[in-house]
């Protein structure tokens, strides 16, 4: 049996995921935003579910419910950083406010998240970090640079978190989904005002995303069982992507990564001291 801790327990992948590995016996804890969300996720098991009021943005209130996942569970084997939504907008438009609360909680809510953890599971020299990306930071379109930059980083943190981790016998995984049929395009924020010169590509974006709605082809439960099966494979693999529109959007990135290089690799290899 394993003891999950996953941020953003109560929606989406977060709650597929708590269901599944409820159904295979393990025990879940992890955040949700609301006391209604915090008895919804109490429900789905007398003793094995513990829903904790904590938004990743909030440091403390992070440390704390990892704390006590800690002492009523007897550690966290895996840790899952998955809360965080979308923020929609050109770099142009975008407004500060907006720019930093996309960083607080994509990137900045996980780390806290995984400082917090850290030092249980460097105390029991096991454990895995599951760090939930997304398929646009590869292909990373118009108006969801900031987004996708907040998913790349986590690809940079959790390539070094790995090389300093494995010491201590603690793994970690990029979970990179693609689109799935959740509530995260319900809850996308935008800018308040736009740039005219901007109206064209922000319309066609918006259409493209209204359509997209309800329609995605990514089965939660899927994932969610997909991820159980990689987090107790007998090697975990660094990158597991969900769904084949994130194997497709992988593959695509590094074509032109792969072209550049090859075609300036004579210049580059060119630039050390004589």
């Amino acid at each position: 049996m394993k003891n999950w801790f996953i941020t953003g327990l109560s929606s989406g992948l977060g709650r597929a995921l708590a269901l599944a590995a409820l159904a295979a016996g393990d025990t879940v804890a992890g955040t949700v935003r609301t006391e209604a969300a915090q008895r919804d996720v109490h429900a789905l098991h007398a003793t094995r579910a513990l829903a904790l009021l904590a938004d990743v943005t909030d440091h403390a209130a992070v440390t704390a419910a990892i704390h006590q996942a800690e002492a009523q569970l007897g550690g966290i084997d895996i840790l899952v950083n998955n809360a965080g939504y979308s923020f929609l907008g050109t770099l142009e438009e975008a407004e500060w406010p907006n720019i930093r609360a996309q960083f607080e909680t994509n990137l900045f809510g996980p780390i806290a998240v995984i400082k917090a953890a850290l030092p249980g599971m460097r105390a029991r020299k096991s454990g895995l970090i599951i760090n939930v990306s997304s398929a646009a930071a590869y292909a990373t379109g118009g108006g969801v640079g900031f987004y996708g930059a907040t998913k790349m980083a986590l690809d940079g943190l959790s390539k070094a978190l790995a090389q300093e981790l494995g010491p201590f016998g603690i793994k970690v995984m990029l979970a990179v989904p693609g689109a799935y049929r959740t509530d995260l395009g319900a809850n996308r924020k935008t800018p308040a005002e736009s740039i005219p010169d901007y109206a064209e590509q922000n319309a066609a974006r918006r259409d493209h995303l209204a359509r997209l709605t309800g329609q995605q082809r990514g089965d939660p439960a899927k994932a969610a069982a997909l991820i159980l099966q990689a987090a107790s494979a007998p090697t975990i693999p660094a990158y597991l992507a969900l769904g084949p529109d994130a194997v497709d959007a992988i593959h695509a990135s590094l074509v032109p990564l792969t072209a550049d290089i090859t075609a300036w690799e004579p210049f580059s290899r060119a630039t050390d001291l004589a």
